[in-house]
């Protein structure tokens, strides 16, 4: 067993993530950044990943561990042949996707317990980025101890979908896909420490997952401000919108944003819309892009930098965040950061990141596309006062978060973490010497 490292010695971590997809989710880019964070501050991090792989810092070293990729962009929803299964993972992927379930986390938590039970004693700690697979406690029975990452529950995912749901038959499909986060609320419930992102999510976490109070901890995400800022020379483009699309479910509100573009259009006819992500065939994006007539001006921009992303906030006037629900909400931080006027919903913890109404950012309700409508036209209308609240967004911002701060803060909790098993580890050694006090019987 490794020895624990001292209170100031650089940290080895095998951080996972199921999947990174390195510009659009959260997954991939928390992990890039964060990652990155902690190699500038002299820990060595190695990354275990299922595809598709994020991006990294070239200090970081990856390790994929490839699924079947049943759910790859390009042939989604594949069944694999029996001559792809090659271990009881690849077995665990393909039971649970022909039983209607997500079965990712499950199969990459057990592929990386297999994978760190040859390589554990290179590491101190895990950081789990929300797979909250069973293989996590194979890890801690390896004698590693792990720390997780929840953003939000997946839990909120499942309402949300059930709620949106068109008929009993989606509902049952819907009951059977998220079956995986009764597997999380085991997982969650029996880990040493979890750290998330928002006040919001901690409460649904304790609700949810019933993870014990005193084992959950509040770490917000953060944003490169000097990379997300302001760009001189760009000129925004009137009437331009730009959005964020990291998934297409009912809960990214994506549907309410189109029908407000769709309103706006109806009486400024040069509204456009730029959205970061890619549109999946047969997404329900299409259909509603159809039946509003919208193809003309909204376009999709994915696998771009995140200097070109920037670049985009800038040629922009204002950004939407229409989600139903967030746990925290990157896209909203870096938006703000860039100086960008921002319109979002009051969903989840947004309003806990944002600011308040007219100060920082203009706030609606959620699932509400007239609100939405009215909100971009009054920055359409009012850019001087657009201007003065996008300048106290990005301030917050840049008071409030940065990635070096959540990097520190989150070696805190590894710390933390590390001492509580060397206690646990104390205890059991004490716990099988022979109390000398005692003599056995007979003696």
């Amino acid at each position: 067993m490794r020895p624990l490292p001292g209170p100031g010695d650089p940290l080895s971590i095998a951080y996972l993530t199921y999947r990174g997809k390195p510009h659009v989710g959260g997954q991939g880019v928390y992990t890039r950044h964060l990652t990155k964070a902690l190699a500038d501050l002299g820990h060595h991090v190695v990354v275990l990943s299922g595809q598709p792989y994020p991006h990294l810092d070239e200090r970081v070293s990856l390790v994929k561990l490839p699924s079947l990729d049943i759910y790859n962009d390009h042939f989604p929803m594949r069944m694999p042949g029996l001559w792809e299964i090659k271990d009881l993972a690849d077995w665990a992927e393909v039971t649970s996707f022909s039983m209607g379930s997500f079965p990712e986390p499950l199969a990459f938590s057990m592929r990386a317990a297999k994978w760190l039970s040859d390589h554990g004693d290179d590491f101190d700690l895990v950081h789990d980025n929300q797979s909250l697979g069973y293989g996590l406690l194979a890890i801690e029975r390896q004698g590693l101890p792990v720390l997780g990452t929840i953003h939000h529950p997946i839990t909120v995912d499942r309402r949300v979908e059930m709620e949106h749901a068109e008929n009993w038959k989606a509902r049952w499909g819907k009951r059977r896909w998220y079956r995986f986060t009764r597997m999380q609320t085991r997982v969650a419930k029996r880990l040493r420490r979890i750290i998330t992102v928002s006040e919001n999510s901690a409460t649904d976490i304790l609700a949810d997952h019933e993870v014990p109070a005193d084992r959950l901890h509040i770490v917000p995400v953060g944003v490169d401000p000097d990379l997300f800022r302001p760009l001189t020379g760009v000129e925004r483009v009137p009437l331009r919108i730009i959005s964020t699309a990291s998934a297409d479910v009912p809960m990214k509100g994506q549907r309410f944003l189109l029908e407000a573009v769709a309103k706006l259009r109806a009486e400024r006819s040069d509204v456009s819309m730029t959205i970061i992500g890619s549109l999946k065939d047969g997404s329900r994006t299409h259909s509603t892009l159809d039946r509003l007539g919208l193809r003309d001006c909204v376009s999709f921009v994915s696998g771009v930098s995140d200097e070109r992303i920037v670049e985009l906030y800038s040629e922009a006037s204002v950004a939407v965040v229409p989600s139903l629900y967030e746990g925290f909400s990157l896209p909203a931080i870096e938006a703000m950061a860039a100086g960008c006027p921002l319109v979002a919903t009051t969903g989840g913890a947004l309003p806990e990141v944002t600011g308040a109404d007219g100060d920082t950012c203009y706030q609606v309700p959620p699932g509400d596309a007239d609100a939405l409508a009215v909100a971009m036209g009054r920055v359409f209308d009012h850019p001087a006062e657009a201007t003065a609240i996008a300048e106290r967004g990005r301030n917050r911002v840049v008071e409030n978060w940065s990635w070096k701060r959540t990097a520190e803060r989150t070696v805190t909790h590894y710390r933390a973490l590390l001492d509580e098993a060397a206690a646990e580890r104390a205890g059991s050694a004490d716990a099988d010497q022979p109390d000398p006090h005692h003599a056995p019987a007979g003696v």
